[in-house]
């Protein structure tokens, strides 16, 4: 009987935190935090303002592992309880009353902000950054992990006064109190927010302003010694800006658009309202602009300041609402800067990938919360490019401007959506929606045809697999539909697709082509021995791609021994992408070339190890490890720092090393180096070697 009460306890207080949101409306809040970054901590105080519609006898806000110190209703002490994850507050609130309740505390937060730089020895490496999306920023601030909680925040950051700070909204002013090392950064919102999208970051920037088409101020950040990498980072910024507000046909709704990269991050960028944080992987040179450049992630993330945080979802069922218009509108912000070839052979790409989803009987509904990235974005992304061809463009762009200005800082459900659209075209979208949204699998043949409607490349290519199916072998004339298109998606398509295939002419000119992803696509898919001469190999070490550089480095290296050191001494000065790709390859052939700089060899595997330390990006210290591991093992300065990356907050990275460590426990050589380590260093740090050795 006991424990039935104690359930039935337990979902009534659960209904009241769930429900007690309809009864209070937070209206404000003015934030102030100082972070402790040696301490990992952060001291804080926030005041909310918060209108009562019902009469109610508690109100609730989410707090992670947080101790109050002061917790106060109208400037008076008041009676609350915090069980580590709720501070509920017990008073009897007024319909139709403005109370106003103050909170101050310091918390360790296990998640949602991140301190980089302060434990090693680069005293310009110091970051720190947020990243809120789920339910997190109740981790470092007592706020609402519920997205229908839209409350106007204005912050304010005390660090010290050699760091730049970047949040929401527009910076007003910092303050220097007399004889103290800190600044206080004040910033001011002037719109409704769902909490998970509140976000700062600091660190060593500078910024390059200009202003959009309709004056809205943007501001990109980077890291002062990258002033070179500005315009390729930043490429096309203000063209996808005024694009998008043009496109989507309502007025960018915030004051003012930021974009700041950090290190480090656990995605590709993430949409904070006003103020889009992104991995600093995609701050480039003009020679990585081809490899790996920003515009697609620039434009999704700048796509969510409309869809995400101008009309939020009210909760994970709608979560196509989000990813795939933010998808869907990046990749017409493609087509407009790239061409309609680059946008139809993108949608043809995921096509492929959702109906091999499908295939593998893992297809998923738009409308199943637990879907995947897959399912969200690009089968999101399709669903819209299909409505927009069932109602057509007029309509489309009608309803989408509806919406948005109906739901303007509210919260939405897909049906909500739909009735918009409806509305707009006149027409019944239960159809599409049966097909698009309910339906776990895809029209996969209507949607190819679709695209060689719109695109003559992908024409050739239906004709071309056509003729495949009706041919009495592979034997069918490729060079014909080479010839027949200045496509490069489709010549990269009979490149790696059909290769074997393929005649002489058509290589060579692929080889001779003055189109920088053709010939990555030949390297990528033609075996050096089967048809690229040295010679030609060694133009491409020349190629302006960091990505040509490093294949054409490891098939010369590999298939032409005899001139291994001229290869190394004529790309001995080439870094590469952000994650030093091409100099981490060079690393390791120099040490495996014989006779090659025999003297350096203890130089260059100093630096190899080097990059496994935790100042270096974790994309680095990836490569850095993989190229340990498969050549030369791991001395007594990278195993400690694998140790202790098994612990890294990048579970892409923590899933990497965790898997290496997990091969290394297997080996009768490595196993007592690492019972010793478990040892020596902190348990944080050991966690998961510990636990692999109590197994």
């Amino acid at each position: 009987m006991k424990q039935l009460l104690f359930l039935v306890f337990l979902l009534f207080s659960f209904l009241g935190i769930a429900q007690h949101q309809d009864k209070v409306d937070f209206i404000r809040a003015e934030v102030s935090i100082q972070p402790i970054p040696e301490e990992k901590q952060i001291k804080g105080a926030v005041t909310y303002e918060f209108d009562v519609l019902k009469d109610v006898d508690s109100v609730f806000l989410d707090a992670k592992n947080m101790e109050f110190s002061s917790v106060r209703l109208e400037g008076k002490k008041i009676r609350y309880s915090n069980d580590g994850k709720i501070i509920s507050i017990k008073n009897r609130f007024k319909k139709g009353r403005t109370y106003s309740l103050e909170l101050i505390y310091s918390c360790i937060p296990k998640q949602a902000i991140y301190f980089l730089g302060w434990d090693d020895t680069i005293q310009s490496n110091e970051q720190i950054w947020t990243q809120g999306q789920g339910k997190y920023t109740s981790h470092w601030l007592p706020s609402f992990d519920d997205m229908e909680e839209k409350v106007e925040f204005d912050l304010t950051v005390v660090t010290k006064s050699d760091l730049t700070v970047i949040a929401n909204g527009e910076y007003f002013y910092t303050s220097t109190t007399r004889n103290s090392e800190n600044d206080e950064w004040h910033f001011d919102m002037l719109k409704p927010m769902s909490s998970y999208l509140l976000a700062f970051a600091m660190g060593d920037y500078k910024k390059q302003e200009s202003k959009s088409a309709s004056g809205i101020a943007l501001e990109n950040y980077y890291y002062s010694q990258d002033s070179l990498k500005v315009e390729p980072t930043y490429r096309h910024t203000k063209e996808i800006f005024d694009f998008l507000e043009n496109e989507i046909g309502v007025a960018y709704p915030w004051q003012n658009y930021k974009q700041v990269p950090v290190r480090d991050f656990l995605y590709a960028g993430m949409e904070n309202t006003g103020t889009t944080i992104f991995s600093d992987q995609y701050v480039i040179d003009s020679t990585a602009f081809v490899d790996k450049n920003y515009v697609n992630v620039n434009a999704h993330e700048m796509a969510h300041q409309w869809f995400g945080n101008l009309v939020t979802e009210k909760d994970g069922n709608h979560h196509w609402l989000h990813e795939g218009f933010a998808t869907y509108y990046a990749y017409l912000t493609e087509q407009y800067l790239f061409g309609d070839d680059h946008f139809y052979w993108k949608l043809y790409e995921t096509l492929i990938q959702l109906q091999d989803q499908v295939d593998r009987r893992k297809g998923q509904s738009l409308l199943d919360p637990k879907a995947s990235s897959l399912t969200f974005y690009e089968k999101g992304a399709w669903a819209l490019f299909m409505l927009n061809d069932e109602i057509g463009d007029i309509a489309f762009k009608k309803g989408i401007k509806s919406y948005l200005e109906k739901y303007q800082f509210k919260n939405v459900t897909v049906d909500d959506f739909l009735e918009e659209m409806e509305l707009a075209s006149g027409k019944n979208l239960s159809g599409f929606r049966e097909e698009w949204l309910e339906n776990k699998n895809l029209p996969f043949e209507d949607s190819k045809n679709q695209l060689a409607e719109n695109s003559s490349s992908i024409k050739l290519l239906s004709d071309m697999e056509a003729e495949l199916k009706t041919a009495q072998s592979d034997d069918i004339d490729y060079q014909k539909y080479w010839d027949a298109s200045n496509s490069i998606h489709l010549k990269k398509h009979l490149l790696k697709n059909h290769e074997g295939s393929m005649l002489f002419d058509g290589m060579k000119k692929a080889l001779e082509s003055d189109t920088i992803p053709i010939r990555q696509a030949l390297l990528e898919a033609t075996p050096f021995d089967d048809f690229l001469p040295k010679e030609h190999l060694l133009g491409l070490l020349e190629d302006n791609s960091y990505v040509t550089k490093e294949i054409a480095l490891f098939n010369l290296w590999q298939g032409y021994p005899e001139d291994r050191a001229k290869y190394l001494k004529k790309t001995k000065d080439v870094v590469g992408l952000p994650n030093k790709n091409v100099r981490l390859m060079w690393l390791t052939l120099a040490m495996l070339t014989d006779g090659f700089k025999s003297l350096k060899t203890k130089e260059y595997f100093d630096e190899l190890s080097g990059y496994t330390n935790p100042e270096y990006s974790f994309e680095i210290r990836q490569g850095a490890f993989f190229y340990l591991k498969e050549a030369f093992g791991f001395n007594e300065r990278s195993l400690p720092n694998l140790v202790k990356a098994t612990g890294h907050h990048s579970w892409q990275f923590r899933k990497f090393t965790r898997n290496v460590l997990d091969e290394l426990l297997k080996d009768a050589d490595y196993k007592p180096r690492l019972e010793k380590l478990s040892k020596e260093l902190n348990f944080e740090e050991t966690r998961y070697l510990i636990s692999k050795l109590k197994e």
